[in-house]
């Protein structure tokens, strides 16, 4: 993913590119086992029980409906990495069933071949020939049969590319070379123009001339320096001169010059990966009508049949287009768009050209540092502006006419990516190049001030990871995204099953690479997992259902001068203090405020949207919080401020100034707009970026949801006209001081109305029940408890009594408790729990307090022998067939696979069995937690030959009080590992070197009994 880096500035944008990715891969107390009200616990106990025998826990409605069993379009979805058409179709067929099954909601069906070690013909199964055609037919049909949705990418590999097309053709993504001669002053230079200093890439055999200058070096600078220094307004036009034998044109004597020539020409890039297809398919231009025409063009000639459309309507989902990855050896370019940069930013950009120029994407020449920032940043814009119209757009209404939408990546260079978000239909960010959460949040305020609903994420990939990728790890790290603002998640990937050269267990789209075990997951059957997956499918739908209803509610808009993404700089101040205590805040780029929903209506800016009660203005954070700010935009503020938003703005604005090449009396004009700015009463101005809490309490702003200083809560809020949802992460993997240890908070949350009442929304289970814990407090907002292990999620909604839950409103809500947990019973009633016996004192909203007892309870009993029969998973006689080979191990005491012997080198599926004796004690008041303690993958559980609702995988305690019974008691545990510690044996090459895993039921283990006691109310 290319850059246009900016060397003079403090900040240099950090681009995310793939290749350079791929080169990376050569409990405590007995009391404390209860999770509080709101933490997420997979239990079978009863959910309350209406007055007709209907479920509480899955109640009418559409949203309750919906939740409990998501459709296919908010499913989590797959990378379905292919060996480009080499596939057969009843393979085709089988994983497809097989996704689906699994209760995944999609494909997007790609060309991905890195790690192919034998080559496959192009011209019989390369991408848009008639078996890629019929190929992705087979699988549209039988998606269709499934329910489930296929994208496409718009063309092989990244970025986008069709054959057809040569590096000289108008349709060729361009750069600009320059070559470059040393002219002493006064001396005469005769002869041919110098040649590009950097040579042309493959394929690549014309050029144009587009420019000859020369300038003169700052004085005391060396001519050879990179960049070499040129003095301003020195910039002399020599096209006039140029002859077809070359240039005469001797140097002024008044110091050392250089003549620079500019070609334009074809940079030769390729899509990623061997050849894709035959004749070879070049990258296109993306800021041309030409690029993009021959991209339509080829799809109407070669790959839409009448049936592919047909299909396409029935069962399509998306386009796809990967980040903006345009690499090139010279400076980017395209053809025209000197007449645009004119047109649109209203000077000639051929004084200025050296400031572009560029070689192995560094800066060959520079101005002062202030032209160079204002001309490089001006050359952006404009091709922010060309992508936009003669890209995004265009392919946009092209794909709607085909019946799908536009799925794009829209960061890896220097242009707006947050505009380019409210624009696409749905915006994607990544988590193997993003750097932290404010990446997301950047796409994620585009996506949100657009109107728009989706922001996807390219999830699970994970560098050097391949077959040692775990769920817990993948879920940990996609929870706190959700948090950030994306809610579709497209797994980095599932391979197509075999190809030519692959060993066990088959082909993978990154492993091998380089000798090396590669990176990303190659999730799917081969997986010991998958038989685990659909519970985990099932989690992320529900999570994902929430998150796609209604509209993104955040705090505050961090209005940027630029609108990167990817770039890993976060909010002044709320990144680093304002998220640790509840304050939510997205990003927005200037050209966000020229959208629809850029209006101020009751104190709120973009009222139907994020609804932000605040802005924040601060110095460009790119470079070095230079105190920058268009005129147009530095209007709007003032505009706003007088409709009642409020604004905080931080620093001195003294030496305010616009971006770009200033006009005149620019800058001038915008110090007035400041001063007015500033002037306004909702407007607050504070020294520096610790300082910001002055401005909020000054303005009275506060945030929707409080809570005491974590470093690792995370929520996100949504909200449509019947309820609010609040969704709760604990951040265990990627905030700076994350501990993964378990948290529990008080947090207050703001309430609309104030006849609602607060739910529990289970994504485990598709369980929704009303909050037994929490308290009305006098201002109108509720306080409840949250408590989470790492990285475990829950949902709290706030709805009119009956709106989900059938029956009347629960007459009594417990404030707190001197038990250790308070449920709803049947009949509305509430029901302490403890696994300690004794009289418990519980307070109820209004201050009553109630009382209940709990009598004898058994003590907790370590469970520590158990029968360990393992599948070890092993090659077959194909590279994508498995054998499964059972082994049974008597184990005393619990112990990762490595350290058994007939297993230290096993990958597969473990079952665990052991025996529990309950006496004639055990009650139907009694019930029981399963501490697993340690447990390394994915887990079921199973009581007395009764298989439990879906575990949270990431908290490993199991409700299975309902299951017990008095005499003897069957518990199993089913548990999947990676398949890295058979790997490391099988294919030593290339996984030997990586640790073993520590796999299986490692625990301690604990059945940890309870009592129960109905408070009297």
């Amino acid at each position: 993913m290319r850059h246009t880096p900016e060397q003079d500035d403090t900040f240099e944008h950090s681009s995310l590119r793939r290749r350079a990715l791929l080169k990376m891969t050569a409990a405590a107390g007995a009391a404390a086992a209860l999770p509080a009200a709101t933490a997420s616990v997979a239990s079978a106990a009863e959910a309350p029980v209406t007055a007709a025998g209907a479920t509480a826990g899955r109640p009418g409605g559409a949203f309750a409906r919906s939740f409990a069993s998501p459709a296919a379009p908010v499913r989590p979805k797959f990378r379905w990495w292919w060996p480009d058409a080499l596939v057969d179709t009843e393979e085709i067929r089988r994983e497809i069933d097989e996704i689906a099954a699994a209760g995944f909601g999609g494909v997007e069906i790609a060309a991905v071949t890195h790690s192919v070690s034998e080559p496959i013909d192009p011209s019989r199964h390369g991408w848009g020939t008639p078996a890629w055609v019929g190929a992705v037919e087979t699988a549209l049909h039988q998606a269709k049969k499934r329910g489930i949705v296929v994208d496409l990418t718009i063309g092989p590999a990244w970025p986008a590319a069709v054959p057809g097309i040569t590096p000289d053709s108008n349709a060729a993504i361009k750069e600009l070379a320059h070559g470059v001669a040393v002219v002493p002053g006064g001396t005469a230079f005769t002869g041919p123009l110098p040649e590009p200093v950097s040579a042309p890439g493959s394929g690549v055999t014309t050029r144009k001339v587009r420019s000859v200058q020369a300038a003169r070096i700052v004085a005391g600078t060396s001519p050879t320096a990179f960049p070499a220094r040129l003095e301003n307004d020195s910039v002399v036009d020599l096209a006039s001169r140029v002859s077809d034998d070359g240039l005469e044109w001797t140097a002024p004597d008044d110091g050392t010059w250089l003549l620079i020539a500019c070609y334009e020409r074809g940079s030769g890039q390729r899509p990623e990966g061997p050849a894709h297809t035959s004749p070879l398919s070049y990258v296109v231009d993306h800021f041309s009508e030409a690029g993009t025409r021959a991209v339509i063009d080829f799809w109407e000639s070669r790959i839409l049949t009448p049936r592919m459309r047909r299909l396409l309507r029935e069962t399509g989902g998306a386009l796809f287009e990967d980040s903006i990855e345009i690499e090139t050896h010279a400076t980017l370019w395209t053809p025209g768009i000197m007449a645009e940069f004119e047109r649109r930013t209203g000077y000639s950009l051929l004084p200025y050209l050296p400031a572009l120029l560029q070689t192995k994407e560094k800066y060959a020449f520079a101005f002062d540092d202030a032209t160079n920032k204002a001309v490089r940043r001006d050359y952006m814009e404009v091709v922010t502006d060309l992508y936009v119209e003669n890209h995004l757009l265009p392919v946009q209404r092209w794909a709607h006419g085909l019946g799908l939408q536009l799925r794009v990546q829209p960061y890896g260079l220097q242009t707006d990516a947050m505009y380019k978000a409210a624009l696409l239909d749905a915006p994607e960010g990544e988590s193997l190049g993003f750097k932290n959460l404010d990446d997301f949040r950047c796409l994620a305020g585009g996506r949100d001030m657009g109107g728009k609903l989706v922001l996807s994420n390219e999830a699970g990939g994970t560098a050097g990871g391949a077959y040692a990728t775990t769920w817990d790890a993948t879920l940990k790290k996609l929870v706190t995204q959700y948090a950030a603002g994306v809610n579709q998640a497209v797994f980095h990937g599932f391979a197509y099953a075999d190809a030519p050269g692959a060993a066990w267990p088959g082909f993978a789209a990154f492993s091998p690479y380089n000798g090396g075990a590669g990176y990303g997951e190659a999730w799917g059957p081969r997986q010991p997992t998958w038989r685990h997956v659909p519970e985990i499918a099932g989690y992320l739908s529900r999570i994902q259902q929430v998150l796609q209803t209604g509209v993104n509610k955040a705090d505050i808009g961090v209005l940027w001068q630029k609108g990167y993404a990817g770039s890993g700089l976060g909010a002044s101040w709320f990144s680093g203090e304002g998220v640790p205590v509840g304050w939510t805040h997205l990003f927005l780029s200037p050209r966000l405020l020229t959208l629809p929903g850029a209006v101020v209506r009751d104190g709120r800016f973009a009222p139907d949207g994020p609804a932000f009660k605040a802005l924040l203005v601060d110095g460009d954070v790119m470079i070095g919080r230079e105190h920058t700010l268009q005129l147009d935009v530095a209007e709007k503020l003032v505009g706003y401020a007088r409709q009642g938003l409020p604004i905080i703005v931080i620093g001195d604005w003294k030496d305010g100034h616009v971006p770009g090449l200033p006009r005149t009396g620019d800058n001038e004009r915008l110090l007035e707009l400041i001063a007015e700015l500033l002037a306004q009463p909702g407007v607050f101005n504070v020294p520096d970026r610790p300082d910001v809490p002055q401005g909020i309490a000054a303005l009275g702003l506060r945030r929707d949801v409080e809570y005491a200083q974590s470093s690792m809560l995370l929520h996100a809020h949504r909200a449509d006209g019947e309820a609010d949802y609040y969704f709760f992460a604990n951040d265990a993997v990627s905030k700076k001081g994350s501990t993964g240890t378990p948290i529990s908070h008080d947090v207050t949350l703001t309430m609309r109305r104030p006849d609602v009442v607060p739910y529990v929304l289970d994504a485990w289970t598709g369980t929704i029940e009303p909050l037994t814990t929490y308290t009305r407090l006098d201002d109108g907002r509720i306080r409840l408890p949250v408590a989470l292990a790492p990285g475990a999620t829950t949902i709290i909604a706030t709805a009119r009594p009956g709106k989900w839950v059938p029956g009347p409103a629960p007459r009594w809500n417990a404030t707190s408790s001197q038990a250790s947990q308070v449920r709803r019973a049947e009949g509305g009633r509430l029901e302490v729990r403890d696994t300690r016996p004794g009289t418990y004192t519980t307070t109820l909203q209004g201050g009553a307090t109630v009382r209940a007892t709990i009598a004898k309870v058994a003590e907790p009993i370590a469970l520590t022998r158990w029968t360990l029969t393992a599948e070890d998973w092993t090659p077959g006689a194909t590279a994508s067939s498995t054998a499964r080979n059972r082994r049974t191990v008597e184990l005393d005491g619990l112990r990762p696979w490595s350290q058994i012997p007939e297993l230290a080198d096993a990958s597969g599926v473990g079952r665990y069995r052991t025996t529990v004796e309950l006496g004639a004690a055990w009650t139907g008041g009694h019930g029981a937690l399963l501490e697993l303690g340690e447990v390394y993958d994915t887990y079921r559980v199973t009581v007395n030959g009764r298989a439990l609702p879906p575990a949270d995988q990431l908290t490993p305690v199991v409700d299975i009080g309902p299951h017990l019974r008095r005499g003897t008691n069957i518990i199993e545990v089913e548990v999947a590992t990676s398949l890295l510690n058979r790997l490391r044996v099988v294919n030593a090459p290339v996984f030997g070197a990586a640790k073993r895993q520590d796999y299986g039921l490692v625990g301690p283990v604990r059945l940890v009994p309870y009592g129960r006691a109905v408070v009297g109310v």
